[in-house]
């Protein structure tokens, strides 16, 4: 007799607004899994653009998977826009990834594996910058920078990558009602998330087989914005009230790599084939 119990069923979540250029390819991954999803959910937040438009042809060309297109048009913002999509989804298990991620193709698999431990409430994974050269060389230093940031906070924060995370439906149930709204837009949304995770001891898995890819277009910030960017960090900690030291890291590698990356960036694309002009 067979006693293996049923998969959870994981519904990806896209947050969208004027997505255009990335968005195909971020559903496209999305579709291709080696275990499908149970859903796809994308939250257009009143583009401009043809951000509809690319779900909807999406939808005809892989009628069978379920991909469902949702209006957010109450309130401008990630936020907002994250949680309706996260109190729509059906699934046990909720990924939420941005409109320019790419998914592995056995990214559902892995985030099924990691919550096969009844202990783990949400999970995050590395990504891999697919605009960069060296991808997979950044691939593993991703890897080894967020382990060696696991290592500095002692094991008792694990933040959350709004690119790449997956949490369970009950985690969510329990912390939907006190996630920050952020209407000055001050904050990083998923430390935030992962924040109140911690203030109920839910339990967040860092997990390096749960990959995806990400474009790195914040490069393309000015040194202000970028910077700015990057000082969430802080402003996230202090409406937490969260002072460890060790948590200012991540501030001290971003703000490091910023002028090298953007170089080896923008070197990247003069070097890369461009598309035939029609």
């Amino acid at each position: 007799m067979n006693h293996t119990s049923p998969q959870l069923r994981v519904s990806i979540i896209i947050p969208a607004f004027n997505e255009e250029s990335v968005l195909r390819q971020c559903l496209i991954a999305a579709v291709y899994q080696s275990v499908p999803a149970h859903e796809i959910i994308v939250v257009d937040n009143m583009s401009s653009d043809s951000t509809a438009d690319i779900v909807r042809q999406v939808q005809l060309e892989f009628p069978e998977r379920p991909i469902h297109l949702h209006s957010q048009d109450q309130d401008q913002g990630l936020i907002p826009t994250r949680n309706y999509g996260l109190d729509r989804a059906t699934g046990e298990l909720l990924g939420r990834i941005d409109a320019d991620s790419v998914l592995e193709p056995d990214w559902v698999e892995q985030v099924q594996r990691v919550f096969h431990d009844p202990d783990v409430q949400a999970a995050t994974g590395p990504v891999v910058y697919y605009d960069m050269p060296l991808r997979r060389f950044g691939l593993k230093a991703d890897d080894k920078m967020r382990q060696f940031m696991l290592r500095l906070a002692k094991h008792q924060y694990h933040f959350l990558f709004g690119s790449n995370m997956a949490l369970r439906r009950s985690a969510w149930e329990t912390i939907r009602a006190e996630v920050c709204c952020d209407r000055e837009d001050q904050m990083h949304e998923d430390i935030d998330l992962s924040l109140h995770l911690a203030e109920h001891h839910l339990k967040i898995k860092y997990s390096p087989h749960m990959i995806s890819g990400m474009s790195a277009r914040r490069l393309q910030d000015s040194p202000k914005d970028y910077r700015y960017y990057v000082t969430r960090f802080d402003r996230t900690y202090k409406a937490h009230n969260v002072s460890k030291l060790a948590l200012k890291a991540p501030m001290v590698v971003f703000l490091s790599v910023y002028f090298p990356a953007k170089l080896l960036r923008a070197l990247h694309t003069i070097n890369s084939p461009q598309p035939a002009r029609r």
